[in-house]
């Protein structure tokens, strides 16, 4: 400190010993590290590192519940995708039953479990073969052959327009029972086997099928 002199007491010694003092800070820690031995600045050092260790592992499972949130799993609907692929080739199968081959896929998030349950008109059986349910793993295309049986042509329309499979859909989020519908070639490979199953009977004109209210047109071919 240049140009401040000495400290002068302000009393004498003799009084009760009290001075001025000047720049009265604590020593700097800098200062204090330097009069530490060397076995005690290791020791400090230990300390020190262990402390930083104890921080960052309470301070990260912290920052982990805190980041980005786990992604959402989507509706097995949304990602999963038919297309109709033609028929089986069958040589013994009766007039009442056809096989029917489709190609399924899962766009994003878990696998999703499939079962088929209806295929467009009272009247008709569904089922996937040779397993009625199955697992699709998303990015994988999974073939599949549906085997739908005329049970009662009673009510049945014998050319099928705008076919629909009736399918349950299951991934970890939900179950949804939803129809996925074809567009011509599948309409006629069904209309096929209505007019092979029931041509010699009574069957009447039926309805327009109309699927669910979650259907949707995955093949327009």
């Amino acid at each position: 400190m240049s140009g401040i002199g000495p400290v002068e007491s302000v009393d004498s010694p003799e009084a009760d010993g009290s001075y001025e003092v000047i720049g009265g800070d604590q020593p700097r820690l800098t200062d204090r590290w330097h009069t530490l031995s060397p076995r005690a600045r290791r020791a400090a050092l230990a300390a020190g590192t262990a402390a930083a260790v104890a921080a960052g592992a309470v301070l990260l499972p912290t920052a982990h519940r805190h980041g980005a949130p786990a992604p959402v799993v989507p509706w097995p609907a949304n990602v999963t995708a038919w297309r109709y692929t033609g028929l089986a080739q069958t040589t013994d199968s009766p007039t009442t039953t056809g096989f029917f081959r489709f190609a399924v896929t899962v766009d994003s998030g878990p696998s999703v479990a499939i079962r088929v349950t209806g295929a467009a008109f009272d009247g008709l059986d569904a089922q996937a073969v040779p397993e009625p349910s199955f697992t699709v793993r998303p990015g994988v295309t999974h073939r599949v052959t549906v085997q739908i049986s005329v049970s009662d042509c009673s009510g049945l329309p014998l050319n099928a327009d705008l076919a629909f499979l009736d399918v349950t859909l299951r991934n970890t989020r939900a179950i949804q029972r939803h129809s996925f519908i074809f567009g011509s070639a599948y309409s006629k490979d069904l209309s096929r086997l209505l007019h092979r199953a029931c041509d010699t009977t009574n069957a009447r004109p039926g309805p327009r099928p109309s699927g669910s209210a979650g259907s949707q047109n995955v093949d327009p071919g």
